[in-house]
């Protein structure tokens, strides 16, 4: 039988078509043939299906014979070649009225004498937008097999555009397969979705050598694929488009990994699984991001010329096989001959927390004294205990008032160490390059002289400023005018993603305050935002559009720009066809969530039920994936209750009715009503979503700010939690989310207002 949840092998329908599509990761291809779901077992397979005739069928090796089954002219059997040795989680299969887009060969080149066949397939009638994602595979297998010395592995590549997925994106091997909105590109979609397809498509194909060549043998070791493909990405596109900033993207992930890092309920990279619910908790920003961080910090500080050689080497010796820690430790220690990269590997991956350095100075005669002293970060409330140690490649950047700059780099093991610098530097950057995974500290007067340099500092920089500054505040440490000052100064950054950042710290502050209070908040930061949208009202590049874009849905939606509002009220009502004549012009793709958003929340029942019937009605895919946000973000307490039903009902899809929660949890007008119906429907509600997803319902709870919520979340799952597995580190985490907020809000909230008044 088909699944219903998209897990194993299920069926979907889409425009009246039916497909069917197998989820194997991490261990679905049990529900749909036998065989160990563990990923250090690989095998050749031989795979044949019996289709609808006339159907596509997509496996991971080349079709080699088409046949009537048993005389029987309603289906064929198709017949494919035997795959190199597999883990059964990178089975594809993929039948269905596809589009197919026959693409030239990715041709030979230094490293492979061979060309490959590439193809796209998308649902019927979508082939046309798999254009922009073809375009770009062949260049970008080149870059990664000249990056690591081998060849392109297997016999064929396949792009698949799935009608529904419920993951972005999963590296089957010779047949990589992407939920649709993350993949299709048409002539409404804008600059972002675009370097998002990017990101995602770059980092799948990183994972044919990182993790399908070579595969962790357990999901301790899940790492070794996944944060490798999260590094190879930036690297790979980089090359791909030399000053788009992807690199910088990677900082800026890193350090968004810090937040979770910085819970004392988290884990650590590598870390033991012991049960099968547990397997898909190691897919989280701690795996991805920090592992990305922790390569990335070891490539910048031992040298690329030293390390990613190295990488080859440990590939070439386990190509086909498996792989743990241990064997990487050794491959890489024997490769580049540095004992202290397994030293700096083992202290990141194997222990948990982000470390945090506390700088000071002091002047001696004609040197300066640069103290370090290393601990584990703590927010305010945390249980978090202190005697964490790790080895931390650290970087000073020591500025002269001539404007150069001078690194001191050294590996810091112990609780405290010493940097003599010459002279009086006129600052120093504890993170120089924000290469490396840790957050600092300074005194008042030595961050004070940062700040006032802060246009001085590349966007990496700026970026681990801006968070070791808000991390300071959130720890009950760092005062609240100087976050204020580093926002106001990353917003006036050149750097469109350094302008941007400052956003997530507004709306952390946003979630906290009520009245008069975000009343202020709103003020300043549409003081810092209002004039940067005003200039870029012509965008003339894709940063200009990209960061206008990041603007404008801000304003709205966090700074409740009434302007702004009203005109996307405007362009949302004329995108669905409220009203009037149905109109895609004033929007692209970059802007449909902001905009239906507005839309629900202030175009009231009509919009509502007229976004409903365009949900069926317009086939675009980005747009369908924001829809289900966008009713979930309804704050008429009528309105709400028809959300919740629509839940219940399921007809969205799995992965909408999640959304259509979640959103409501979020709404603080709408939080109360939906936990109380949560609590009422939830055996219900966990009927109706992603088969893999219930383990993350306690994260649900998240927009809570009161300590006595943490009793109600873990009463419910006390009652409930049989019917989530594995939701035990969601719950741990959720609960530690709410008890940080909590303490943050009782201790630092009243300085927060007091220096938002006076800017």
């Amino acid at each position: 039988d088909f699944d219903v949840n998209l897990a194993g092998l299920f069926r979907v329908e889409e425009q009246g078509e039916a497909y069917a599509l197998a989820k194997s990761e991490s261990i679905q291809a049990r529900r749909f043939l036998p065989g160990f779901d563990e990923p250090g077992y690989k095998a050749p397979f031989d795979m044949t299906l019996i289709v609808p005739a006339g159907d596509r069928a997509i496996s991971n090796t080349p079709e080699i014979s088409r046949v009537p089954y048993r005389e029987d002219d309603a289906f064929e059997q198709v017949t494919f070649a035997t795959t190199r040795p597999l883990s059964t989680y990178l089975l594809s299969v993929a039948v269905g009225p596809f589009d197919v887009v026959e693409y030239p060969d990715i041709p030979p080149n230094s490293v492979r004498d061979v060309p490959v066949p590439l193809r796209g397939f998308a649902r019927k009638g979508r082939g046309g937008d798999l254009k922009r994602a073809l375009d770009v595979t062949a260049d970008m297998v080149r870059i990664f097999e000249e990056a690591v010395k081998l060849p392109y592995p297997y016999k064929k590549l396949d792009l698949i555009a799935a009608p529904q997925w419920p993951s972005g994106a999963t590296e089957l091997a010779g047949a990589i397969t992407y939920r649709e909105s993350r993949l299709l590109l048409d002539e409404n979609s804008g600059p972002a979705a675009y370097r998002r397809m990017l990101g995602i498509h770059s980092h799948e194909i990183a994972h044919m050598w990182f993790g399908n060549l070579v595969t962790p043998p357990w999901w301790d070791d899940l790492w070794l694929k996944e944060a490798y493909a999260t590094w190879g990405t930036p690297l790979a596109l980089k090359a791909l488009e030399p000053n788009a900033g992807h690199e910088i993207d990677a900082t800026a992930r890193a350090i968004g990994a810090m937040g979770l890092d910085s819970l004392a309920s988290t884990r650590a990279v590598r870390e033991p699984i012991a049960r099968n619910e547990d397997i898909r908790n190691a897919y989280d920003g701690i795996t991805y991001s920090k592992g990305m961080a922790v390569i990335a910090m070891a490539d910048a500080y031992f040298g690329a010329d030293v390390f990613r050689p190295a990488l080859g080497e440990y590939l070439k010796a386990f190509e086909d096989n498996e792989a743990d820690s241990p064997d990487f430790y050794e491959a890489i220690g024997k490769a580049t001959k540095t004992p202290e990269l397994t030293e700096v590997f083992r202290s990141f991956v194997e222990q948990k927390g982000v470390p945090r350095i506390r700088v000071e100075t002091a002047a001696r005669g004609d040197t300066t004294r640069v103290t370090l002293h290393q601990e584990r970060y703590r927010p305010l409330g945390s249980s978090i205990a202190g005697d964490t140690r790790w080895s931390i490649p650290v970087c000073l950047g020591i500025a002269r008032e001539d404007g150069t700059r001078e690194r001191a780099c050294e590996i810091m093991r112990d609780d405290a160490m010493e940097i003599t610098v010459k002279g009086t530097p006129e600052f120093i950057l504890p993170n120089d390059q924000g290469a490396s995974y840790y957050r600092w500290t300074l005194p008042e007067a030595d961050w004070q002289r940062l700040i006032q340099n802060f246009d001085r500092l590349s966007p990496s920089e700026a970026l681990s400023v801006l968070d070791s500054a808000s991390a300071a505040f959130a720890a009950g440490e760092g005062p609240a005018a100087i976050v204020l000052e580093v926002l106001d100064k990353a917003t006036r950054h050149p750097d469109i993603r350094v302008a941007a950042a400052p956003m997530a710290v507004f709306r952390q502050y946003a979630s906290m305050l009520e009245g008069e209070d975000r009343d202020a908040l709103n003020a300043f930061a549409s003081s810092l935002y209002k004039p940067l949208y005003n200039a870029l009202d012509n965008p003339q590049t894709d940063d200009d559009y990209v960061l206008r874009s990041d603007i404008g849905n801000f304003l709205a939606l966090t700074a409740r720009d009434r302007r702004i509002r009203r005109q996307l009220l405007r362009d949302a009502s004329k995108f669905i066809g409220l009203g009037n004549h149905r109109s895609a012009q004033p929007l692209t793709s970059d802007n449909y969530g902001a905009a239906m958003i507005v839309g629900v929340q202030d175009g009231g029942e009509d919009f509502y039920a007229q976004l409903i019937r365009a949900y069926t009605a317009i086939d675009d895919p980005v747009f369908a994936s924001t829809v289900p946000v966008a009713l979930g973000a309804v704050r008429d307490p009528e309105l709400g209750a028809s959300v919740r039903a629509l839940a219940l009902e399921g007809t969205l899809g799995p992965r909408e009715t999640y959304s259509l929660i979640a959103g409501q949890m979020g709404n603080r007008e709408t939080r109360e009503a939906t936990w109380d119906w949560l609590q009422e429907n939830y055996a219900e509600f966990v009927m109706r979503i992603p088969a893999q997803w219930p383990r993350r319902t306690p994260g649900l709870a998240s927009g809570f700010c009161d300590m006595t919520r943490i009793d109600d979340l873990k009463t419910l799952f006390d009652r409930v939690g049989d019917l989530a597995p594995g939701h035990g580190r969601a719950l741990a985490q959720t609960s530690e989310t709410i008890a940080l907020c909590a303490s943050l809000k009782n201790t630092k909230l009243d300085e927060l207002k007091v220096a938002l008044k006076t800017r």
